[in-house]
């Protein structure tokens, strides 16, 4: 990983705070695929860019062994203190160099992390560790089809969130863009002849006005702005959590809307 945007301690707690799980039938769609593939049993997975362990934990009940990898150690703290996942391990480091022997790993997954990574070397590493029929499963979402409902007001919810977007897209770092593009490129480039890219995964997703907010916040841009100017990055979040809430016509942030967004996701086997 040669982007190192999400290491600090208040951005990780932010991170465990708001970020959202991927959905269950994302999962369900991955495990599928690793039961057609390779088969049970399913000993060990690797979550590459875990973060504070979200997708770790989704994975959790379905293997023997999780490990998570992140560069932060701040990110890992907080998934490590994320009690009733025993199978669940931490680790420091990239995917670039993996802590693996050759042939060791049943599952290979990144939930919104792939486009940090370095291609070619991330493909070898991933070449090295998988066992024969292994997967990788690289997942994100893509905000290009994202809608919102509440009562009548969905589509002024929406141009607000636009706003938001237009004015922090000088902060947006490149590879941001490549996740945008749905990982075309890196599933372009993986050498296994088994692949495939699924580009829509729609999900209907209800969030507080409070966590919708508080995940904006949790954007590498976001935090690049903050970076700069604290305290106009600190305004821009009350005043759009307050234009929402006048929007809708309600006082409480913890008011839920629906949010309407598409996953997507690239598979691949590893041949024998």
């Amino acid at each position: 990983m040669s982007y190192r945007l999400f290491e600090g301690k208040d951005h990780a707690s932010i991170y465990q705070k708001y970020r959202i799980t991927p959905p269950e039938e994302l999962k369900n769609i991955i495990l599928q695929y690793l039961d057609t593939k390779k088969g049970q049993p399913h000993v060990l997975a690797v979550d590459l860019g875990c973060g504070t362990g979200q997708n770790s934990r989704l994975l959790a009940p379905n293997f023997q062994e999780v490990v998570g990898i992140d560069i932060s150690e701040c990110q890992l703290e907080e998934a490590r203190a994320v009690p009733g996942y025993s199978n669940i391990t931490y680790r420091k480091g990239t995917a670039e160099e993996l802590p693996f022997p050759d042939g060791s790993v049943d599952l290979l997954t990144a939930a919104s992390a792939a486009h940090w990574f370095d291609k070619s070397r991330f493909l070898a590493e991933a070449s090295r560790v998988l066992k024969p029929r292994g997967c990788m499963a690289l997942l994100g979402f893509s905000d290009t089809n994202t809608r919102f409902h509440y009562q009548t007001c969905g589509e002024t919810i929406g141009h607000i969130y636009e706003e938001v977007k237009q004015k922090l897209k000088p902060y947006t770092s490149s590879p941001v863009g490549v996740a945008d593009g749905k990982l075309e490129e890196l599933y372009r480039a993986i050498p296994f002849p088994d692949k495939e890219r699924i580009e829509s995964i729609p999900v209907n997703c209800p969030i507080s006005v409070r966590n919708f907010v508080g995940f904006m916040q949790s954007w590498s841009m976001f935090q690049a702005y903050n970076k700069k100017d604290p305290q106009t990055a600190e305004n821009l979040l009350l005043s759009t959590q307050k234009r929402f809430l006048e929007v809708m016509g309600v006082t409480s942030p913890d008011t839920e809307l629906e949010w309407q967004m598409e996953y997507y996701c690239v598979l691949a086997s590893k041949p024998r």
